[in-house]
């Protein structure tokens, strides 16, 4: 029979290109070859005992069927008093969505504000799904570039000049992936007066807001600067990163009310509730020790500064300092081949994975993740640096 053509804009979706390589790199080691990976976007770590008790208990309790769509109310209560305590961002329970995921609470937010007609900003470089969920509405994705120089934030003035009165949307990610740069208060004070001015919404995705490693670059929210910037912020968190959570798929959003039921309509239409027995997990993870969470911070800490040091100093390669998540990006356009072409190389000849910079808007930029023991960090670099003696010498 004919293929059916598709029309439909989710339809015109591309494939996750981390994904791609990450799965290439562990077909290649689970058929024996001797590959070296600094692609995960997950920590290494375990989740802790706490946290999987807390699961088992609630699976033992009979905690196995529906709940509200937008999740339990003892977890939702414990979300809302997190926020106010630990990002000084006023909410209450009602303005709680709890997802399968903070991607699908990202995606939901998109999917609730924009369509065909409407636009939304988002700075390269940039996590490579938001510009795919943005078209995926029909809106347009509008591209602003910020710099190493300058700590890869947007440049205030130049978000001024690229909204207009069809912008419904910001998507702020610090501390960021794939850059690892953290963004300052004066800064995000600036992006504030901007949308207010503007009226329209601000996605802060935080993610990887525990995991910072300098004092003097702390996570700021920006919802915390104001009730009028609070009224125009949707803040995205989840469980994957802080708590290694990453396949228990628990996301969480506060956001203005009124936006608040029209996330909550779209994912009782699309997921029901998240997954029941997790958010019990969830629930242990905010209330209980968070000594795992500063042992993994920690570790990190120390893994940036090795991986950091072996590529800052590195012929061909340039990079700045992250302060946050745990990703190293890394300049590579004096080699003179773009990204792609670079990690293929690398991977073909040196069985060594790394992510290229292309669908996160930056073509001539790789990102390693140091999500990896010191003794991968160092392999790899010892390869990587080897291959760039070898072909661009």
């Amino acid at each position: 029979m004919d293929i059916i053509k598709t029309h439909g804009f989710m339809g015109q979706m591309t494939p996750s290109a981390t994904l791609a390589i990450t799965s290439k790199a562990k077909a290649m080691k689970a058929a024996g070859e001797d590959v070296c990976s600094l692609c995960a976007g997950e920590p290494d770590f375990d989740t802790p005992d706490h946290i999987k008790n807390a699961a088992i208990e609630a699976l033992n309790k009979g905690m196995t069927k529906y709940t509200p769509a937008t999740g339990c109310i003892e977890f939702k209560n414990v979300i809302a008093d997190k926020f106010r305590t630990e990002n000084a961002i006023q909410t209450t329970a009602e303005q709680i969505v709890i997802s399968p995921g903070a991607k699908f609470s990202v995606f939901a937010t998109v999917a609730a504000l924009c369509g065909p007609g409407d636009n939304a900003v988002i700075t390269a470089p940039y996590w490579l799904s938001y510009p795919e969920m943005i078209k995926s509405t029909g809106a347009e994705v509008r591209v602003l570039n910020a710099s190493a120089e300058n700590n890869y934030e947007l440049n205030p003035e130049e978000l001024e000049n690229i909204v207009d009165k069809n912008t419904k949307l910001l998507i702020l990610n610090t501390p960021s992936n794939p850059t690892g740069a953290i963004y300052s208060k004066q800064t995000l004070e600036k992006i504030s007066e901007i949308a207010i001015r503007n009226n329209f919404i601000v996605l802060a995705d935080e993610i990887y807001e525990k995991l910072t490693y300098d004092a003097d670059k702390p996570h700021i929210s920006i919802a915390s600067l104001s009730s009028e910037i609070n009224a125009r912020t949707v803040t995205v968190n989840g469980m994957s990163k802080a708590y290694s959570m990453t396949g228990w798929r628990i996301g969480y959003l506060t956001a203005p009310l009124w936006l608040t039921k029209k996330i909550a309509a779209l994912q009782s239409h699309t997921t029901s509730n998240p997954t029941t027995f997790a958010q019990y997990g969830g629930i242990a993870a905010i209330t209980g020790t968070q000594e795992p969470v500063e042992q993994m911070r920690n570790a990190f800490a120390k893994r940036r500064d090795l991986i950091f040091s072996l590529f800052s100093s590195m012929d061909k390669v340039s990079c700045i300092r992250p302060s946050g998540a745990f990703y190293l990006f890394c300049d590579i356009s004096e080699t003179g081949d773009d990204s792609l072409e670079f990690c293929s190389k690398l991977l073909e000849q040196e069985k060594t994975a790394v992510i290229p910079g292309t669908p996160f808007g930056a073509s001539t930029s790789i990102r390693l993740s140091y999500a990896c023991a010191d003794s991968v960090i160092k392999e790899a670099a010892a390869r990587i640096e080897r291959f760039i003696e070898k072909n661009y010498s």
